[in-house]
């Protein structure tokens, strides 16, 4: 893979995260990480610093993760986290990553995934794309936050909120 600047990247975010899906992954070769599929989420810019970049916004990345995830105590755990993309062929992969605990199994071995253990974190040799994100702020989404009802009562009905994930993308590799 080869590190490209933020601003040569060129995706449609709608259509990464929500028809291509990304995994999540957090942890390191030394401490042990784990993956997860995620559906939902967000890229752009948000806040900033004076001389950290040329925009008027970090580069951000946003993502969302249930508390009963495993990948969540990774997440919480480390400073880092990873988004891999990946070609269409491992759909069927990312399908069972998202179904299957890595408390249970090994499921990136089951999958067939490579782990690479770069920059202090984990991704995966066989992403197509991959976004190394630096945790800005965690925060659950709560109930008095939800402002359409239909929303919290049809991806909430157990009441098992999200915590929400800021990261700063310090990195974008991609194997173009």
């Amino acid at each position: 893979m080869r590190e490209i600047p933020f601003d040569e990247l060129r995706l449609n975010p709608m259509t990464t995260v929500g028809r291509e899906w990304w995994l999540i992954t957090a942890g390191n070769e030394a401490n042990g990480y784990n993956t997860m599929t995620a559906s939902w989420g967000h890229l752009g810019s948000l806040w900033g610093r004076p001389g950290r970049n040329e925009m008027h916004g970090l580069p951000t990345a946003v993502v969302f993760i249930r508390p009963q995830r495993y990948t969540k105590s990774f997440v919480d755990r480390e400073d880092l986290f990873t988004l891999s993309v990946f070609p269409k062929e491992w759909h069927s992969a990312l399908a069972y990553l998202g179904a299957k605990s890595g408390r249970d199994e090994d499921k990136v071995a089951k999958a067939g995934l490579t782990p690479v253990f770069a920059d202090g974190t984990t991704f995966f040799q066989e992403a197509k794309l991959v976004l190394v994100c630096r945790k800005l702020y965690a925060a659950p989404l709560t109930e008095a936050g939800f402002t359409d009802p239909d929303v919290l009562e049809s991806c909430y009905p157990a009441r098992d909120f999200h915590t929400l994930y800021v990261g700063e993308i310090l990195k974008v590799l991609t194997a173009d």
